[in-house]
């Protein structure tokens, strides 16, 4: 666990199946407003698949220098996500600040070709030109957990100065045919024959991440305080041999909660998506602390809205609790986790700046 008080988030971008930016998003998610729709792939019953999918015209156009590439259908759609994210989480810096190193979270469930996470960072630096420094960038392929894990990093740079500003986020679409076809397979896909399933979906999240005097030295308002950050591993996850214990997110939080923040939780997002294995796990960590949490604390799991964001998804939670609390809709300090289907946990404290 670290704490993490002089951070801050300045600004963040999001890009979903329910909103073209943070903003539309969370106005949609407060308003329950869901999009998940009939496409023309067929499961293995030779039903439409639905899914969580952001409108075609919605997104900026591939570059010309990727014209002629060969990507992957799954790989362009990324490119495309994440350069929309990028631009709305890149929008309050002068230009003088750019271009932003990057610690992004990239997809754990793959095609028959895995995305190579150097590569993708160079293509987005085309995609992008001018965004991300990305010699200083890194990706991981780590899931749901992915963008929250990436704080530890982006705060170990700046506090040693290193860097000015971090991005820290992920890109992520589950509507491939072979990604949509294998979690078929393997029963996860939530229709009318599987109830304990998720709707796969596609999205990308970015959090503009610098120190609180630097914020101050250049007049930015932040949205939100990260007031402290915590990983863990849950060795029983959903394709692990051995059972599940229960410890990994438990433990998670225990690190986050190790110095309980002035005022008890006052609202969690969750990265539930509609599995029951994530209720379960999230009832065995939130009893064991319970002392940490009001009450009366509001449970939010945006997935319901928009589905499952793959490794999108827990920066998509934490940019939606950023906005709620610059805009005063929860009640702060607010608790945001994210769990990723092969043992990766992460969790950040979100407060209102000092």
């Amino acid at each position: 666990m670290s704490s993490s008080t002089d951070i801050v988030i300045v600004s963040a971008g999001l890009i979903t199946p329910i909103g073209l930016s943070l903003a539309e998003t969370a106005a949609s998610a407060r308003a329950r407003v869901a999009r998940l729709r009939e496409i023309e792939w067929r499961d293995r019953r030779f039903e439409p698949f639905i899914v969580g999918s952001v409108p075609d015209d919605g997104l900026p156009e591939l570059a010309k220098p990727l014209a002629n590439a060969p990507l992957q259908y799954r790989e362009a759609r990324m490119l495309r996500l994440a350069h929309a994210a990028l631009e709305e989480a890149l929008a309050p810096l002068p230009p003088a600040a750019r271009p932003v190193p990057l610690l992004l979270g990239l997809p754990e469930h793959h095609t028959t070709i895995p995305l190579d996470p150097g590569r993708f960072l160079q293509l987005l630096g085309q995609q992008a030109p001018g965004c991300i420094d990305v010699a200083a960038s890194q990706a991981a392929a780590r899931g749901r957990a992915a963008g929250l894990m990436a704080i530890d990093g982006a705060v170990a740079r700046l506090a040693a100065g290193q860097d000015a500003f971090v991005l820290v986020g992920g890109v992520d679409c589950l509507v491939d045919l072979y990604v949509l076809g294998t979690l078929d397979l393997e029963g996860r896909v939530r229709n009318e024959a599987t109830s304990d399933g998720f709707t796969p979906a596609e999205g990308a999240a970015l959090l503009l991440l610098t120190r609180a005097e630097t914020a101050r030295s250049l007049g930015l308002a932040p949205l939100a305080e990260v007031a402290a950050h915590a990983r863990g591993h849950e060795d029983g996850h959903i394709y692990a041999p051995g059972p599940y214990l229960g410890e990994g997110l438990a433990c998670t939080f225990a690190r986050l909660l190790a110095s309980l923040p002035a005022q008890p939780i006052g609202f969690v997002y969750s990265s539930f998506n509609g599995e029951r294995y994530w209720a379960r796990e999230f009832g065995v960590a939130r009893l064991r602390h319970a002392r940490a949490f009001d009450p009366a604390h509001e449970m939010e799991h945006p997935a319901e809205c928009f589905g499952d964001l793959g490794s999108a998804h827990g920066a998509a939670l934490a940019a939606l609790a950023a906005h709620a609390v610059a805009h005063r809709y929860r009640r702060a300090p607010g608790l945001v986790y994210a769990s990723s289907d092969r043992g990766a946990r992460a969790a950040v404290i979100i407060d209102r700046p000092h």
